[in-house]
């Protein structure tokens, strides 16, 4: 492919050839130039041979590179893609995820070169094995203030300009499953970046997720939230991280149109 792709998507994995296939061909069929990033830790269960025979097989502007080696888990295996990363737009796509359908990631590009913004959300809906959607996740119209009342954007569908990764560094990894939080607080309430939200399902994510898998993770995962505010010198109000999970509650009653 010749000279910069658009958008660059960065796959964490490990032992994930049972679901990698899916993101793959989800990211193939995109249609702006893109660059797919899968950085693996040493699988051990043909996930190598699979990304091998789908980079024999990408389409037009389209390209899927694949680094093998081991690593400090899928945060340092994301930074290690973003630093890589060639095109304007960086995505983080999980490998057992899939974006919604061909035409995600142009909406995405679209939406952003559209309001002139460096950060874009949308919607998700959380899928079971078998496809079935079990939780609608409606992100809502960007306020900065939202972060007040326990607020995030789903982090799947979060895409930043590169330049504020060099600008506002990358995910730390001593926040656990809590990363994410952290990096969106310090990019979108701390820093100001310009964000817009896309009003569409964007990603379609598969259920147990490393902060979702036990009561135990959750709690981790609550501590690390009010690490994320007091690493970045701010102070939330009072009820600010206990209200991010209540706000979930929803996403179990409401469907997509």
């Amino acid at each position: 492919m010749k000279g910069d792709p658009a958008i660059s998507i960065v796959t964490p994995c490990r032992n994930s050839a049972a679901v990698l296939g899916g993101c793959l061909a989800s990211v193939a069929a995109q249609e702006p130039p893109r660059e797919h990033l899968v950085i693996d830790c040493v699988s051990a269960d043909g996930t190598a041979d699979l990304a091998a025979s789908r980079q024999e097989a990408m389409p037009p502007g389209a390209r899927l590179q694949f680094i093998s080696e081991p690593d400090e888990g899928p945060y340092d295996a994301m930074n290690k893609g973003i630093k890589l990363a060639k095109g304007d737009v960086i995505g983080i796509l999980n490998a057992d995820d899939e974006y919604a359908d061909s035409g995600a990631l142009s909406d995405v590009l679209a939406r952003m070169n559209g309001a002139g913004a460096d950060a874009c959300y949308g919607d998700l809906v959380f899928v079971r094995p078998d496809g079935r959607v079990t939780r609608y996740w409606k992100a809502g119209p960007y306020r900065r203030e939202s972060f007040l009342s326990g607020w995030m954007p789903p982090h799947p569908t979060f895409f930043v300009r590169s330049g504020v990764y060099r600008r506002l560094g990358l995910f730390r990894k001593d926040m656990g499953s809590a990363a994410d939080y952290e990096l969106m607080l310090r990019f979108l309430f701390v820093n100001r970046v310009p964000c817009v939200y896309l009003p569409r399902v964007v990603v379609r994510m598969r259920l147990g997720g490393i902060s979702t898998v036990s009561a135990a993770a959750r709690l981790r995962a609550h501590r690390n939230d009010r690490r994320a505010w007091k690493i970045n010198g701010i102070r939330p109000r009072p009820w600010t991280v206990a209200l991010k999970p209540i706000r979930k509650l929803s996403q179990w009653f409401v469907r997509p149109p």
